[in-house]
């Protein structure tokens, strides 16, 4: 019988996957027989995690990519099918976080995000398609957040940011039926990552432990996310066994956006 989630033969490419849901996701996806392109702007952390995947015999390559940059974008993805002669699943996971109201965030700190969070996105939508339609079809999945379904105080021009990533889901989706392309994104809710880590270092020193339970705590079951818990729901959206599935996004998020009404 052939085994569950099954990626012997696929190629996997994903964004920001050095660290945090990026790396889990990575290594989930080798672990199931995938050729797994690790995608970062740190180019250090993404050989780190490559070379985990290899030591343990799966099959990993790192790359170093800015995606803001399409020239850089499409030069990458051009490597990957130099070296894999496909591109079967992409996961646009990479994206950066904002703290602040309308009034509060500048122009400046407005286009950051959206170079990377929307733009970045864009980009390797852009790349990968192409190649998709050419192979016959493929499987992509975006990283949206609850912060595109509901309001968060001070989130401002990241929830501009997600709730562009969950409106191109449904765009590609629904162009890309005919070319057997599927796209789907994942909504988490916070999940316990070395951002949040440093992001209560930076902004609440001394007072670490205090506010990590009540972050985690504002998940209605009661504690923050893992990343392997997304990357789990990642394998099963990018797998065979989802082949009826696309245009949806998916909560993973502790009740947070249906429990805290």
């Amino acid at each position: 019988m052939t085994p569950l989630f099954n990626f012997s033969g696929k190629t996997a490419i994903i964004t920001g996957a050095g660290s945090g849901i990026g790396k889990s996701i990575a290594i989930t996806f080798a672990q199931q027989g995938a050729f797994v392109f690790i995608l970062d702007i740190d180019v250090k952390q993404a050989q780190e995690v490559a070379d985990q995947i290899n030591e343990y015999g799966g099959k990993a390559v790192a790359l170093a990519c800015n995606i803001s940059h399409q020239a850089e974008v499409n030069t990458v993805f051009e490597q990957v099918i130099k070296t894999s002669g496909s591109i079967n699943i992409l996961v646009n996971n990479a994206g950066i976080a904002h703290i602040g109201n309308v009034e509060n965030t500048s122009a400046s700190d407005f286009e950051r995000i959206f170079q990377v969070n929307v733009k970045g996105v864009y980009h390797c939508l852009h790349a990968a398609i192409p190649y998709m339609k050419a192979q016959g079809g493929g499987v992509i999945l975006n990283m949206a957040s609850v912060a595109a379904r509901v309001g968060i105080a001070d989130r401002f021009a990241y929830s501009m940011s997600k709730g562009a990533v969950a409106s191109m889901t449904l765009s590609v989706a629904k162009d890309y039926l005919p070319f057997n392309i599927r796209c789907n994104s994942i909504s988490p809710a916070r999940v316990h990552t070395p951002f949040v880590d440093g992001f209560i270092a930076k902004n609440y020193a001394g007072k670490e432990e205090e506010i990590f339970e009540k972050l985690s705590k504002s998940q209605p079951i009661g504690r923050m996310g893992k990343p392997e818990e997304v990357a789990a729901l990642a394998l099963f959206l990018c797998a065979d066994e989802a082949g009826f599935i696309t245009g949806t996004d998916y909560l993973i998020d502790g009740g947070f956006v249906s429990l805290n009404n």
